[in-house]
Order: C-alpha cells, then structure tokens, then sequence
C-alpha cells in the first residue's frame, strides 16, 4: 500500500468525478443549487456523499452558501461546495432563486456535459442552438464515501475558492477540453472528464494544504507534521500489523506518551483509535466490492478473530458486516432505479 496518505484515502472512499454541465448565463442570472443530498440519487446514483463544483470558462459571477457572503469568480476560477452545501451561482450578489429539485430527476439527458442556459432567476432551460452567454461554466460533481470513516471531507471548509492565478497549466487544459466537449461530444468525452475532475479535487486539497497557516490542526495539517505524518504514512502502508503506541512511536522517533499528545493535537483522536477506524473503512471497500468471507476481510484489515471484527465494524458502523452488505446492495439498486432514465 502507498505510502502517500493522501491517495490512500482518495483510493479507500471512492472518489469518482462526473462533468454534466455546461451553463451559460445571460446579461442577469441566479440559479440556485439545493443541497447534494437532496439531488445524490439523481446524478451519481450509489454515491453516500456528493459534492459539487463550478469552473468559470468566460466571463465572470458570484458563488456563495446560501445565507453566506459569495466570493467573485473570474475566468478559470473554480469553487468547490466539499460540505455538499445549497449555493447560489449569480450574476451579481445578492441574488435568489428557486431551487428545483425536481429537475435534476425530470431532465432529459443524453450525454454528458449537457448544455443548460439561464436568464433572469428561472429555472435551467437546454440552451437554444447559438445561445451565447456573458458566463460560462463547467458544472460537474464528485463523491465519495463517508462512512464508516473518511478522515478528509470533514477537515475541509464548506467553500473552497481556486484562483486561476495560482493554478498549474493543467487546469487551463481542462478548461479547454470541457468547452471542447460541451461543443463536440465524442467517444470517451465523459469519462476523460470525469477522470480530469478528480484530478481538479485532488489539486484543490494540495492547494489548500499549501495555504494553510502553520499553526493549523486537523487531518490535512497532521499529513505536514514530521511526526504525525509520518505515524499516519506507517498505519496506511501496513494496517494489518498488530500495532502497539510503543511500537509506532519508536518507528516514529517520540515516546509513547510524545506521540499520543501530538497526534490527538492534530488528528483529534489517539493513534490506535485512528487506525481501528480505517480498518473498518478498508473493510468496508471489501464488503462492497468483492465475495470474500466475513472471516477472511476480518484477517485482511487485521483481526484474528471473526467475532472481535464483527463486533468493532457493528460498534463503528451500527450493523454487523454481513447485515451491513446486504443493506448496501438493497440501497445501491434503489437507488439506481430512481435516476434518471430508468
């Protein structure tokens, strides 16, 4: 298993990218986003949690939680709701409209990104042939799993604002490739799009990271900490080991005691703590995605013991892990009965 912790944990909850949309606003436009939860079934079916994101490919506009202060995007901005959170993206601040959930169900897409226009504070419309706005955007989503344990999505704030000016070239070649696509969809269009959305997410926390203040806390600021990164670099490549604090604060260069301050500082939980949950979430991943024995995944995350295993996944999780697979799929097949299209 890598040792770059980061991809662990990007790898282990399932991050997977979709572009829908390409938006063009008029002279005057609001639109307003309801809350990913509210919309998770009908653009990523399956997904636990949804997050949503704008890249401004012309001209520019304003994006905030709703009953926040927005910020002003220009040209190759991009913000990112990781919270999930109800915003509005508008021509000036200040503005409202209606969120219709009903049409994220209701719409009738082929393939993706699909073209909408916006004019005053109306709903989406599909954007008439030559409809050209002041605004463009490339509207897309991103998931991944929350539970039992996923030590990012909760470190993140609930607006994350990329400047054009302080991204890498590859992002103008996303921005190129999402307004080629949105004008000639071809063979693969969706999932290069897709791919190159998780790679938008992945560069948006390594930017984050970057700007944090040094007396930041939290699991992204422990990932920079010589100590703690390096603790968390060592239950991430060898989970199954049978841990000790002694153990893993010797591999780490403080003492048992040293190393327990310091990781509860950033992390917010002791070490063995941390590591007993990732194993659940590394199990789970094998609940979902193979047939393997509840007995066998229980050896692979590292428990000896079947029963030991069934009772930590029930205690983190609520369900035993048998009754927890069979939960999943039963919601993962209504769930895609409910999309679009079915």
């Amino acid at each position: 298993m890598s040792q770059d912790t980061l991809s662990d944990v990007l790898q282990a909850v399932r991050l997977r990218g979709a572009v829908f949309f390409y938006v063009s606003g008029g002279r005057e436009w609001a639109a307003e986003a309801p809350a990913s939860r509210q919309i998770a079934p009908a653009v990523m079916p399956g997904a636990e949690h949804v997050m949503e994101y704008h890249v401004v490919t012309g001209g520019d506009c304003w994006a905030g939680i709703v009953g926040q202060p927005p910020v002003r995007l220009v040209d190759g901005d991009i913000v990112l709701f990781p919270q999930g959170d109800a915003h509005v993206m508008s021509s000036a601040p200040g503005m409202r409209a209606d969120p219709d959930v009903a049409w994220y169900y209701d719409a009738k897409i082929d393939q993706l990104p699909f073209r909408i226009a916006y004019e005053g504070t109306e709903g989406p419309m599909p954007a008439p042939p030559g409809f050209q706005g002041l605004t463009s955007l490339v509207c897309g989503f991103l998931s991944c799993d929350i539970t039992p344990f996923n030590p990012l999505i909760a470190t993140l704030p609930r607006l994350l604002h990329l400047r054009a000016s302080e991204g890498g070239s590859w992002v103008a070649q996303f921005l190129q490739q999402a307004v080629a696509e949105s004008h000639a969809k071809r063979p693969g269009g969706e999932a290069m799009l897709a791919r190159m959305s998780e790679m938008l997410f992945v560069d948006a926390v390594r930017r984050y990271v970057d700007a944090m203040p040094p007396d930041s806390t939290g699991w992204l600021a422990g990932l920079r900490d010589r100590f703690v990164g390096r603790a968390l670099a060592l239950l991430h490549e060898r989970p199954a080991e049978a841990w000790t604090l002694d153990e893993l604060g010797r591999q780490v260069g403080l003492s048992r005691s040293a190393l327990h301050e310091r990781f509860v500082q950033f992390v917010g939980q002791p070490p063995m703590q941390y590591l007993a949950r990732w194993r659940m979430q590394l199990a789970s991943g094998l609940l979902r995605s193979s047939n393997a024995t509840v007995a066998a995944i229980a050896l692979e995350v590292g428990y000896d013991s079947e029963a030991a295993f069934a009772r930590a996944f029930k205690r983190l999780v609520g369900l035993p892990p048998a009754a927890w697979r069979r939960t999943l799929a039963e919601a993962t097949r209504n769930d895609v009965a409910s999309a679009p299209g079915k």
